[in-house]
């Protein structure tokens, strides 16, 4: 389901999201296959993707990240390392529970999905990114160490979205304790890719409002994989997984997850 900016989604469409692999369909092995939302974003912004590759028999797992779809203030409490957990703790369970484990996420979401690549070359088949962010050219962030302290929030950054009539139903407001602590891990985040060995599909929207282009070049020419597709979404804003562009992530998304696993 994409909610419509004229209709509410129902509360439903905020939480996680687990579906059982059906190995019937995916030649007798389980894939799982793990999807992350980005920061003031929620499993809604996901699900669509989601739900089209659980149709093709992946077992799919959305998890809402600690502080999201509830308040911007309980956001405020949450640091990168909390979101981190919850990522670990889900790809922990499907690599319990399947033959061959696919990560992929949009925005922070994407930028999780690279670390775990990165700290579990030999359990990631591939990785599939929509938009990561490890950089960005704004120079007001060197503020935020002090303004953190001074203001709690910024004006929103959700819902970045060029199709008319969707929304993504994020967060109106921006916690600043939150995402510094997001952006304090990018100089990790970037060392760490060298590590990422796994086939990896790069999603990029070339106009985008909230993730500049600075993140695309660093982790290209950083990461250890020398199976790497880059797929331009031409007709999408920042979250292109809600957007005109959508279809094209699902199928290509689920193309890729038959070859790495294949």
């Amino acid at each position: 389901m994409i909610a419509t900016m004229t209709s509410q989604p129902s509360p439903e469409a905020h939480q996680p999201l687990t579906v059982a692999a059906r190995p019937e369909l995916t030649g007798g092995r389980r894939v799982g296959v793990l999807l992350s939302h980005g920061f003031t974003g929620s499993p809604l912004s996901m699900r669509p993707w989601g739900e089209h590759l659980a149709r093709l028999g992946y077992g799919v797992t959305v998890p809402r990240l600690p502080g999201h779809g509830t308040t911007w203030k309980d956001l405020n409490q949450h640091r990168f390392d909390d979101f981190y957990g919850e990522i670990t703790r889900v790809f922990d369970q499907l690599c319990l529970d399947h033959d061959a484990v696919v990560v992929g996420g949009l925005s922070m979401g994407g930028s999780l999905t690279l670390k775990v690549a990165a700290d579990h070359p030999d359990r990631v088949a591939g990785v599939m990114v929509v938009n990561p962010a490890v950089a960005t050219k704004r120079l007001d962030v060197k503020l935020l160490p002090v303004l953190k302290h001074l203001v709690p929030s910024f004006p929103a950054i959700a819902g970045d979205i060029k199709k008319p009539g969707v929304a993504e139903y994020g967060y109106d407001r921006t916690p600043l304790k939150a995402i510094h602590s997001f952006m304090q891990a990018w100089p990790g985040l970037i060392e760490d890719l060298p590590r990422v060995t796994s086939p990896l599909i790069y999603f990029r929207s070339p106009e985008d409002h909230v993730v500049d282009g600075s993140s695309m070049p660093i982790i290209l020419g950083a990461v250890g994989s020398d199976d790497v597709t880059e797929v331009p979404l031409l007709e999408s804003y920042h979250v292109a997984t809600l957007d005109n562009d959508a279809p094209t992530i699902f199928e290509l998304s689920a193309e890729f997850i038959a070859r790495v696993t294949g």
